[in-house]
């Protein structure tokens, strides 16, 4: 059986993050950590914020604030919004907190430099007399020299997407205080990118290399990838830097330099590893999860981190080759990545205040809601939105009066004539019709989370809901109970028992998707609850009969319903921003 080590992006400890980065990277790995721990699997999802790089010492500097101090606010703010979203983490740390980090990541940089994976050059950068200091490109704005954009950064074009040599842009200016810069030698680290893809990447991607197999690439990867891969660059792991982990001091032309965020965020996942093993008492147990054939890596991403994630990293660890510890470092199994989440019809941009206020959202609307209506709505396959509308059809018409009011109406009518005891059933309805519905559409929800299809997921479990509502609505209970026929009374009973037994089996089912409501699904049912686990139900085996005369718990609202009134305010302040 493999084991399952999960990853999501290291978000940036430079400012907020939005429902965009949730959507994204983080709620989608939840679910499928969360879906694989209810199904017995071995799992071990780690995640932390990304504390280095340009980015991060820029606005630091413009705050006046020290680096540490500026990314500790960040780390504190991030984990409070995945908190509420109800992120499982097995682990959580940060690159510049955790004590295995910065030896894991020289470790990497001396291993590829001694097995010829990493070569040193010595070029032209931009220096600030002002300043007196070398210039990383983020410190550098001007004109793309591949589409003319004049607020092009000096290493990404946000407006044609290219990547930029910072040497190459023109009319460069320091963005601190406005200089410009001139060109200076400085010595600088590459990875050598082209020579790991003849020597294993290439062969890996492809799958020719039948000993690291990998599942199939979303069409959105694979053609972002082919492309990189037909004119792949040698490219710098080193920065001119106050923050971040020194290059080996051993190396003549090192000081002052830094690995290059790029490189150091990834082996983030690694020494997270290491930090969480050490802290279950068991510090050699992170190989087991990074060097162990039988392990399958996911990492979880949108699509502005491909190319770290299925190039750059992948080649990093092909070219440890077996020389830590005598073993291999395993690579990605897949790498689901997400395309860009919008919201109402605008890029989100905490600037500019183009985003959703976590504390408003949060004291007026359920994690559970967000949760389904991001699922609902994710950029699987192409960009999407959020939308306060489609959040309130969602939310009313999906969750409150498909799944919320099939609860209620059982558990309410169970409760009034059978005094909140499961009925007893003779097993006749089975093989009912939507009841076989109902299973083929539940037992669906964890083939498509198996296979990263969220959205179809959440569409299974409500088609479920539907057949449910049509079995409870063509049997008609209330009618039968009132019914002097023997017959009729124990088809309501049997009507009550599988509708509870199917209760049952959605809180397990919608326990990845919605894990607050589940549990409290699970209340509902009381003494008739099971185990929280995913269980062995198929289209071809219903949910196991309840024990008759089991005491269920008292019914409650799951999901409580929004207004119009409340929907065209949070419209209106999204205008008002915008005015």
């Amino acid at each position: 059986m493999p084991r399952h080590l999960i990853t999501s992006a290291l978000p940036y400890a430079n400012g907020p993050i939005h429902f965009g980065h949730v959507a994204g990277a983080y709620l989608p790995a939840d679910v499928y950590a969360r879906y694989l721990r209810l199904t017995g699997e071995e799992v071990l999802y780690v995640c932390g914020t990304d504390e280095h790089g340009v980015a991060i010492t820029l606005k630091a500097e413009q705050e006046g604030l020290g680096y540490r101090e500026y990314v500790d606010r960040w780390h504190d703010e991030i984990k409070g919004l995945f908190d509420r979203f109800q992120i499982s983490f097995d682990h959580w740390s940060g690159t510049a907190r955790c004590s295995q980090h910065a030896e894991a990541s020289r470790r990497f940089f001396r291993i590829l430099l001694d097995r010829g994976y990493i070569f040193d050059r010595t070029e032209d950068q931009w220096f600030s007399s002002t300043l007196d200091r070398f210039l990383p490109d983020r410190y550098l704005q001007g004109t793309c020299p591949a589409c003319g954009f004049d607020q092009a950064r000096g290493d990404e074009c946000p407006q044609c997407g290219s990547w930029i040599e910072a040497r190459e842009l023109k009319n460069p200016i320091c963005t601190l205080d406005g200089s410009t810069p001139e060109l200076r030698a400085t010595k600088h680290w590459y990875i050598d990118l082209p020579k790991l893809q003849k020597e294993g990447l290439q062969a890996w991607y492809a799958s020719e290399d039948s000993s690291r197999p990998h599942g199939p690439w979303k069409p959105n990867v694979d053609g972002y990838v082919q492309a990189m891969l037909r004119d792949l660059h040698a490219r710098p792991i080193t920065r001119d830097l106050p923050w971040g982990i020194p290059v080996p001091e051993e190396l003549e032309g090192s000081e002052g330099k830094v690995l290059y965020v790029w490189f150091d965020a990834p082996i983030g996942y690694v020494s997270a590893t290491m930090e969480w093993a050490e802290q279950k008492g068991t510090p050699e147990a992170w190989s087991e999860w990074w060097q162990d054939e039988n392990t399958q890596l996911t990492h979880f991403i949108g699509k502005d981190n491909i190319a770290f994630h299925v190039v750059v990293f992948p080649s990093m660890l092909l070219g440890l080759g077996n020389a830590w510890e005598n073993k291999r470092f395993q690579l990605p199994h897949n790498v689901p990545a997400n395309e860009f989440y919008n919201l109402q019809g605008r890029k989100f941009n905490t600037t500019a205040g183009w985003y959703l206020d976590n504390e408003h959202f949060f004291s007026q609307y359920s994690a559970d809601a967000a949760r389904f209506y991001l699922l609902n709505s994710l950029p699987e396959t192409s960009d999407s939105e959020f939308s306060w509308e489609g959040f309130q059809i969602a939310n009313n018409a999906l969750l409150a009066d498909k799944l919320g009011n099939f609860a209620s109406r059982v558990l309410k009518f169970n409760a009034k004539r059978f005094g909140s005891l499961v009925p007893e059933s003779d097993g006749s309805l089975d093989t009912d019709t939507d009841l076989q519905t109902a299973d083929s559409r539940l037992a669906a929800i964890g083939t498509h989370i198996a296979a990263f299809e969220f959205r179809k997921a959440v569409a299974a479990m409500m088609d479920g809901c539907d057949a449910l509502n049509q079995f409870f609505d063509a049997h008609a209970p209330w009618k039968l109970i009132k019914s002097s026929d023997q017959v009729n009374q124990a088809r309501c009973r049997a009507v009550l028992e599988r509708c509870l037994a199917y209760l049952e089996l959605i809180s397990r089912r919608m326990s990845p998707l919605c894990p607050a409501a589940a549990d409290r699904l699970q209340q509902m049912l009381g003494d008739a609850a099971g185990p929280t686990t995913w269980g062995n139900e198929t289209a071809n085996q219903p949910p196991a009969r309840l024990t008759a005369g089991t005491a269920l718990g008292e019914a409650d609202v799951l999901f409580k319903k929004i207004d119009d009134d409340t929907i065209a305010a949070e419209i209106a302040r999204l205008e008002d921003i915008v005015a």
